[in-house]
């Protein structure tokens, strides 16, 4: 007799080795797995402040220096982490030579590192800095330095190239998502918690587009029930075996 329990792993298998145009979502779940802290930190605070205090242009502007320290130690800590065998499968299953587009709410950096291309990183990427002034953009990969740091253009100061709290996200990234959504026929969402908008919708977006949406993570979410098939547990483990079935 088959185990019942596998039902929904083949079935996500089939959907997804058959798939031509596939989107992923991907949230901090799949990040955990490599040990990047949650974004409030241990104890929700740093230095006494909480980050919803730091994260925002306001707080840029009041003392960027305060700012640059905080982020300065948060990449100190992403930076001992690794991508793991989830973020090496999304990869692999991008190297397919499918229509493949990965949506990401991280800003560590991880699925670039791990080798990702096709890749919208949404709120950013912590590794990138961007001009005050002049607006130019490129990666710095320093944990520690001048706070803060000025532009290799210009000289006037640089801030993360992240999104902060009260900032709009970028319209063309938006839209590239959104596009990518509708017009997919498998959709992975992958260790998000499927509550911070307007990712959050984009299960939905695929879904009533016709697509065949797939989550994966340790507990169920808002987007459960609504989803073709919910695979429960560790992305790093689902993952690399959805791509040995295909």
């Amino acid at each position: 007799m088959a185990d019942d329990s596998q039902i929904p792993m083949h079935q996500a298998a089939s959907r997804l080795g058959q798939a031509k145009r596939v989107a992923v979502l991907t949230g901090a779940g799949i990040s955990a797995e490599s040990g990047v802290p949650t974004f409030r930190g241990p104890g929700g605070l740093w230095e006494n402040h909480r980050p919803e205090e730091l994260a925002t242009p306001q707080a840029f502007a009041r003392d960027p220096e305060l700012v640059w320290r905080w982020y300065h130690w948060r990449r100190g800590l992403i930076a001992q982490c690794r991508p793991n065998p989830a973020h090496e499968a999304l990869v692999a299953l991008e190297r397919r030579g499918i229509d493949f587009t990965l949506i990401t709410q991280n800003v560590d950096g991880l699925h670039r590192l791990a080798g990702s291309e096709r890749l919208l990183e949404v709120h950013g990427n912590l590794w990138w800095v961007r001009c005050s002034s002049c607006g130019a953009l490129y990666e710095d990969r320093a944990s520690q330095g001048p706070e803060p740091p000025a532009c290799q253009e210009c000289g006037a100061m640089l801030r993360p190239h992240v999104v902060w709290f009260g900032e709009s996200l970028d319209p063309d990234i938006l839209e590239s998502a959104w596009r990518a959504a509708t017009g997919c026929e498998v959709m992975l969402v992958v260790g998000t918690s499927a509550v911070v908008q307007p990712a959050a919708g984009l299960a939905s977006v695929a879904k009533q587009a016709g697509g065949f949406v797939i989550e994966i993570n340790l507990e169920p979410t808002p987007n459960s029930n609504e989803v073709d098939v919910s695979l429960m547990g560790k992305a790093g483990e689902i993952l690399p075996e959805l791509m040995a079935q295909i």
